[in-house]
């Protein structure tokens, strides 16, 4: 099954950022932005430190819905894609050193609901 997710996400990555489908799928689209399930534990807290340096992360405050479950890749998946939602949802804004991936399936859970705008 892990292998399958990737091999989706490589692929929806692939896709978006062909420089044909690009700008069409951006704005045809709606799009999120998460770590990649490869991304070391470092890589993600950058990321959250950076995302959260730069938009409003209290949605991952103790009890707050995203809160839970607390663990790097969750939490770094929701900071990277308020970072990604408020500057334009471009791939360089989900890029992260290359820890990124933009998915067009809504990775909300539960009461933690992923931003779009």
């Amino acid at each position: 099954m892990a292998k399958a997710w990737m091999c989706l996400c490589f692929l929806i990555f692939f896709y978006l950022s062909s420089e044909s489908n690009f700008i069409k799928v951006n704005a045809e689209m709606k799009t999120w932005c998460v770590a990649k399930p490869s991304s070391d534990q470092a890589t993600l807290l950058d990321n959250i430190n950076y995302a959260c340096s730069h938009v409003d992360c209290r949605i991952l405050s103790s009890g707050c819905p995203c809160y839970s479950p607390g663990n790097l890749i969750n939490h770094a998946s929701i900071a990277m894609n308020l970072y990604y939602q408020a500057n334009g949802r471009n791939y360089w804004n989900c890029n992260f050193k290359n820890s990124g991936l933009i998915v067009i399936t809504n990775p909300s859970y539960g009461n933690c609901y992923y931003e779009y705008t």
